[in-house]
């Protein structure tokens, strides 16, 4: 059943390649080329197919890149609900420097939205029949988007009896959270946006985490905190994960992978402790590839019997 659609108002594709060393003026010759399907809720469907779930994914699209996406996305086997736009669609670079390992990562912004575009992509989720259980509202909002777009989403997600995941940061973060949502993941910045303030070690970031709870805005929170591990806090559960012992390749991909594998469980009926095991799991698996390779099964599998977790 087609019972997660994922919602992505900045699509891109994302184009990675390693150089030996990264300098000025020079010409940089890539060492190898991967293009991969990208944006946060893309990013979601594409794990949530590779652990064996049925996503569909709602995008803008236009132009040559915009087919290209399409045409990858068609690859991975997941379904494309587009709506056109006058502005190509971006593309994103990711960098690997061989000589010293670390990644680089240029984000283009994106084509602008009238209102009359992003207004079909509301009309569009609205109209749906039968209605996804779960909506993924994951990513950035491209120029032109207002930013309480996700909260618009929220709100129709309610009305319809189903259950709105969130993935954002800024003022649309702000905004839908206002409106309330069934589960947001946030990182730390985003946490810290959230609340006002910097917690100084993992239990105050957990306690952050149950004032948002408590608060209503929403119903669980799925905290992801690096090198401190991982939390999950719903109204009368709290699930902890240590962070798995790993050498990470690259940073890209790591919180979509999360929030991936945590929808796909939640949809599958999976208890709550196994769908944030793996979670946890897949999140670390991310970090294993390079690029935007985002997490393989055989990594989630072998890393979910690793994962230690406590609750209290």
């Amino acid at each position: 059943m087609n019972n997660i659609l994922t919602v992505t108002p900045n699509p891109a594709v994302d184009v990675s390649t390693s150089v030996e060393r990264i300098v000025p003026v020079a010409k940089l010759r890539g060492i190898g080329q991967r293009r991969d399907p990208g944006g946060g809720g893309i990013n979601v469907a594409r794990v949530v197919k590779r652990l064996g779930g049925n996503a569909r994914a709602l995008y803008p699209v236009d132009g040559l890149t915009g087919d290209l996406l399409r045409a990858l996305l068609d690859k991975e086997g997941v379904a494309s609900l587009t709506f056109p736009i006058g502005g190509e669609t971006r593309q994103d670079f990711f960098v690997s420097e061989i000589s010293t390992g670390q990644p680089f990562r240029f984000i283009l912004p994106g084509p602008q939205l009238t209102e009359s575009e992003w207004q079909r992509c509301l009309a569009s989720l609205s109209g749906m029949q039968p209605f996804p259980s779960f909506v993924v509202a994951s990513g950035s909002l491209p120029g032109g988007i207002p930013d309480d777009f996700f909260a618009r989403i929220a709100r129709i997600v309610k009305q319809r009896g189903s259950r709105m995941i969130l993935d954002t940061s800024g003022q649309a973060l702000a905004a839908a959270m206002a409106e309330g949502v069934e589960l947001v993941k946030p990182n730390l910045r985003e946490m810290r946006e959230l609340v006002g303030r910097e917690p100084s070690n993992a239990a105050e970031w957990e306690a952050a985490a149950r004032t948002l709870v408590q608060s209503g805005k929403a119903a669980t929170v799925a905290l992801t905190m690096g090198h401190l591990g991982a939390v999950l806090v719903t109204r009368d559960r709290v699930l902890r994960a240590k962070p798995l012992t790993i050498t990470p390749v690259s940073a890209v991909g790591a919180g979509d992978s999360f929030l991936g594998a945590l929808v796909c469980g939640l949809a599958s009926g999976a208890a709550l402790e196994d769908c944030f095991r793996q979670a946890v799991a897949a999140g670390a698996a991310a970090l294993l590839n390079h690029g935007t390779g985002l997490c393989l099964p055989g990594d989630v599998k072998r890393l979910a019997e690793q994962a230690v977790l406590t609750e209290g």
